[in-house]
């Protein structure tokens, strides 16, 4: 589904600077990246592709606002995380507030990862949403492209979840740690009661 852009435009000028609205937050994952690290997943996805994990992010509406400081705060206070991972939702609509928070957590030494519905084609481009650039910049792993459910891998060993979507490793160093528990699925209960199932869920359903 193509995004409409303005749309998002409209709806990111509620969220006040120095914030993010986020669909959701966990400080300890295995699932979703190398290492042991934070999660974020935003507010907000304008594709609405068919069979995604997460269909409480699509819409933009305000639903958690978190000052980015705070974000970082709560992070770096679990000494076993050593990156952070932004999903969602789509990231790169919060691209500038991301890079905030990018930046103070590579300061204090730790490795960021994103997942994007976007192509880094598109990303790199004069289209991409604001901030985009100032995102990449501070990745050191992106995975690009839509959800495809023709094109689902449905398979524990892949990182990525349908064929069309790319694995790019920015940061040399990393480049041998394209691999995690991505056979397992973590069930995170947040603090309004809501769940988020995160990992690789194959034909599981959770009622």
């Amino acid at each position: 589904m193509e995004t409409k852009s303005t749309e998002p435009l409209l709806a990111l000028q509620e969220i006040p600077a120095g914030y993010l609205n986020i669909m959701g937050y966990v400080d300890k994952s295995e699932v979703n990246g190398p290492g042991c690290r934070a999660v974020v997943w935003v507010q907000g996805c304008p594709r609405e592709c068919d069979g995604c994990f997460n269909p409480d992010s699509w819409t933009f509406e305000i639903n958690q606002l978190v000052a980015i400081d705070t974000l970082a705060a709560d992070i770096l206070k679990n000494p076993h995380n050593t990156g952070v991972t932004f999903s969602g939702g789509e990231p790169f609509w919060q691209a500038s507030a991301l890079a905030n928070l990018a930046r103070q957590l590579k300061a204090a030494g730790l490795n960021v990862m994103s997942f994007t519905g976007f192509t880094l084609k598109q990303l790199q481009s004069e289209s991409a949403p604001p901030g985009s650039q100032e995102l990449l910049s501070q990745l050191d792993i992106l995975i690009d492209g839509p959800f495809v459910q023709s094109q689902a891998v449905n398979s524990p060993m892949s990182p990525v979840s349908s064929k069309n979507q790319r694995v790019h490793v920015f940061n040399p160093e990393l480049q041998d740690q394209i691999s995690w528990a991505s056979d397992q699925i973590e069930v995170h209960i947040l603090k309004d009661g809501d769940r988020i199932v995160t990992g690789y869920q194959g034909w599981l359903e959770l009622t």
